[in-house]
């Protein structure tokens, strides 16, 4: 038996089985999709941007994307985000989200997880 060709083969199986456990661990156990890096990036620095821009706002901010978190499965966030977006737009369609009670009632209930994260974080 030729043992150098053997030896890679143990290390490279051995490798990928530690990297799929890293990969396991970083999934949720509760059934919930994570939260991307990218949205949570872009919350902490449009957060940080409204609260000066420092250390100790990096931190609040942190602090309340993981609040919302816990709180908001990242499909409602991703739904409700997608509204206040559409929100904006002054033609027909901006109206119809604007004045349904089924969207403001979404947006209404993510404002209130956030001024529950500024009271905890800030």
């Amino acid at each position: 038996m030729n043992y150098t060709v053997f030896v890679p083969v143990v290390m490279l199986t051995a490798l990928i089985q530690s990297t799929s456990a890293i990969g396991d661990e970083c999934t949720p156990t509760d059934g919930m999709t994570p939260y991307p890096t990218p949205v949570i990036a872009d919350y902490v620095l449009g957060c940080m941007a409204a609260n000066g821009n420092s250390r100790e706002s990096l931190h609040q901010c942190s602090c309340s994307i993981d609040y919302i978190k816990e709180r908001i499965p990242f499909e409602d966030y991703e739904k409700i985000q997608t509204i206040m977006q559409v929100q904006m737009d002054r033609g027909q369609r901006g109206i119809f989200y604007r004045d349904s009670t089924w969207a403001k009632s979404r947006v209404e209930a993510l404002q209130k997880v956030q001024a529950a994260s500024t009271l905890r974080c800030f």
